[in-house]
């Protein structure tokens, strides 16, 4: 049995720490910011953590809202959060990655992908910066098509399918993912223009067509290996991400 009561003092501490960002059908409540230290390279450095929940009442009665979730089983569902470094909100240049969550490079350290690389290496970059943001996308596993179907493509991987091909021949198109929900969450924390950390031109399109400011782009290559080789290929051949040099793979 839930106890769906919330202890005042308990809400009297989260009261000024949430935010409702209001969207057309459905409400964003961002919780933060939250001193989270991290290690880099056995260096500890602390970052300012956010996550946000999508959730179809939209109030600013948050006591009843945070009592409600105690019964909603948000164990079950993944939520999505950012962790921000040094004064995000008034430094003129910051860098911001876009990463979508990865079970097995993030946690497991896989090879058959670059992922776990390029959270380290953006996490290095916006240290390096001295201001920034990476945002954390939870519902982007498998570029949208959740960790069991991404497991299924994998079977189809290890038959000689590409991660192209293995996605669109379970159903799905080549990416299915979604940025409007981080956008809305990035205006909160920051109205100044941004870096973005990426070799993917569809990100940068997203930005773009939400009418952000993109003060430029830094590339994101590295760690590929004999696992990992027709994977990264795959991305610039196929899904037109720009090459090392900067071009795309038809220029």
């Amino acid at each position: 049995m839930l106890n769906t009561k919330l202890e005042s003092q308990a809400f009297a501490l989260l009261k000024d720490k949430i935010q409702l960002i209001q969207q057309n059908d459905h409400a964003i409540y961002l919780v933060g910011p939250i001193q989270l230290p991290i290690n880099l390279e056995g260096e500890t450095t602390v970052f300012q953590w956010y996550c946000w929940l999508n959730y179809d009442e939209v109030t600013e009665d948050y006591e009843r809202m945070i009592e409600k979730l105690s019964s909603a089983n948000l164990a079950e569902y993944q939520q999505s959060s950012v962790l921000v470094y040094g004064d995000f909100a008034q430094t003129e240049d910051a860098l911001i990655r876009m990463h979508s969550i990865c079970h097995t490079g993030d946690i497991f350290g896989s090879k058959r992908c670059d992922c776990g690389f390029q959270l380290k290496e953006s996490l290095k970059k916006i240290r390096e910066h001295g201001t920034g943001a990476l945002f954390y996308l939870a519902n982007h596993e498998g570029r949208g098509i959740g960790l069991f179907s991404k497991a299924m493509a994998y079977v189809l991987q290890e038959n000689g399918y590409d991660t192209v091909e293995a996605n669109e021949s379970l159903g799905y198109v080549n990416d299915a993912r979604d940025y409007k929900d981080a956008i809305a969450v990035l205006r909160t924390l920051r109205s100044k223009p941004v870096t973005l950390i990426t070799n993917n031109p569809l990100k940068v399109e997203a930005l773009e067509n939400a009418g952000l400011h993109l003060s430029g782009r830094t590339p994101l290559w590295g760690d590929r290996s004999e696992y990992n080789q027709k994977y990264l290929d795959t991305k610039v051949i196929k899904s037109g991400h720009l090459r090392e040099d900067g071009k795309c793979s038809n220029d």
